[in-house]
């Protein structure tokens, strides 16, 4: 019989032996994960949970009845110490077990600050896992002063649900502006608009210097631009990185995360990886995708391919962001862009911008405008550029393009 294990039980992990089981397959399946909970959605965490708006069983992929429905072992709150790779082997403490096929789906770290600036002082905090959110929870308190460090999307989300619930909020962003690594001058515009309207105070090209604290816990913040600020909690929105330790060390190749081929196989054929951790070929290049349907899609793929289809991956790049009442839906990747037309939507406040690459169109950002998104999607899928000039016609019938 057959024996999978996965290592990490996140979205990939939940997606893979649904995939597994709903297409057949009938071996051993173990998922071990670190966190004692059943795995669950994380975008939730920083919207939705932490405004109170969705209750924890919500959270949850499946419920607990579907893997014991399945047999699908889950082992939580376990630790995956090393891989024998000769052996066929894992060790948890000191249990071994053996596997077929080892599935890595261990997912990503989020950075945090160094001790010696003050990253270590309580009331720091960084937004990853359910832990996370249920821990800065009670900080939530209106009138307390929030710092939040970056301006990418889990920066903005924390900051948005923050000044929701009243708090005090100054956001500090390195770079020249908000959402500078993965979006257009434009959306930077939209959202910075938007959280100035809601009293949040935006510093772009700003830095912090360190953190002060007394009895151990923060209380101010020094920028690099001289300022002081007074806080009562920090949150730290500044990237992730790839947990690749357990591969690394096991000798597999890393390459920006885990490197595997266009089948989902790390360079050792028994082992596969899916999820943030994974970095895959992708349009003659290599990339890493941090998004839920990536980890979706390339999870479901892996068991497909261990089932024996050899099916290459197909990345269908797609993201969301909810800030406050927007909801910002991304299809396709912008990477080499270089312009990018402005479609205004029949709905105030909202409106989408295209990016191209010459005349290829290669993304959209669509803020409140759900149909341009699904438009845009389906177009870049399908390997559809319109003429410019099409888009940025208001008059345009976004839909016809799909048939031209």
């Amino acid at each position: 019989m057959t024996n999978i294990v996965v290592v990490g039980a996140g979205q990939a992990a939940a997606s893979l032996v649904a995939k597994l089981r709903n297409s057949g397959f009938d071996g051993a399946i173990t998922v071990i994960g670190k966190e004692t909970a059943l795995p669950y959605q994380r975008p939730p965490l920083s919207k939705k949970y932490m405004l109170g708006d969705m209750e924890l069983d919500r959270l949850f992929l499946r419920p607990e009845a579907f893997y014991s429905d399945n047999n699908i072992s889950m082992r939580l709150g376990a630790t995956v110490t090393s891989i024998d790779r000769t052996a066929k082997t894992i060790n948890i403490g000191d249990e071994t077990l053996g596997y077929d096929h080892l599935v890595l789906t261990t997912g990503s770290w989020p950075r945090r600050l160094p001790a010696a600036i003050g990253g270590d002082l309580h009331g720091v905090y960084v937004m990853r896992d359910l832990d996370d959110a249920d821990t800065m929870a009670s900080e939530f308190v209106a009138g307390k002063k929030l710092l939040v460090i970056g301006g990418g999307y889990i920066g903005l989300e924390a900051a948005a649900v923050a000044a929701t619930k009243g708090v005090d909020v100054t956001l500090v962003e390195m770079a020249d502006r908000i959402l500078q690594r993965v979006a257009a001058p434009e959306t930077s515009d939209y959202f910075r608009a938007a959280h100035s309207a809601h009293g949040v105070k935006i510093l772009e090209g700003v830095g912090l210097t360190k953190l002060n604290g007394a009895d151990g816990r923060v209380t101010q913040a020094e920028l690099n631009n001289g300022a002081t600020l007074d806080v009562d909690f920090v949150i730290v929105g500044v990237g992730i990185t790839p947990a690749s330790e357990l591969a690394e060390a096991a000798g597999l190749v890393i390459e920006n995360g885990i490197k595997v081929n266009e089948f989902g196989q790390t360079s050792d054929p028994n082992i596969w990886s899916a999820g943030d951790c994974a970095s895959f070929p992708y349009q003659g290049t290599r990339i890493r995708l941090e998004s839920v349907g990536n980890a979706i899609d390339q999870a479901e793929n892996i068991a497909q391919n261990i089932m024996g289809a050899q099916t290459p991956y197909v990345a269908k790049a797609w993201f969301w962001s909810d800030q406050f009442d927007i909801k910002l839906q991304i299809a396709g990747l912008n990477i080499g862009y270089n312009s990018v037309i402005e479609r205004p939507s029949d709905t105030d406040g909202s409106k989408s911008l295209w990016y191209y690459k010459d005349d290829q169109l290669l993304a959209v950002d669509a803020m409140n405008d759900p149909k341009a998104f699904m438009i845009g999607k389906r177009l870049i899928e399908a390997g559809k550029s319109p003429a410019k000039e099409l888009i940025a016609d208001p008059e345009t019938d976004l839909k016809a393009l799909l048939k031209s």
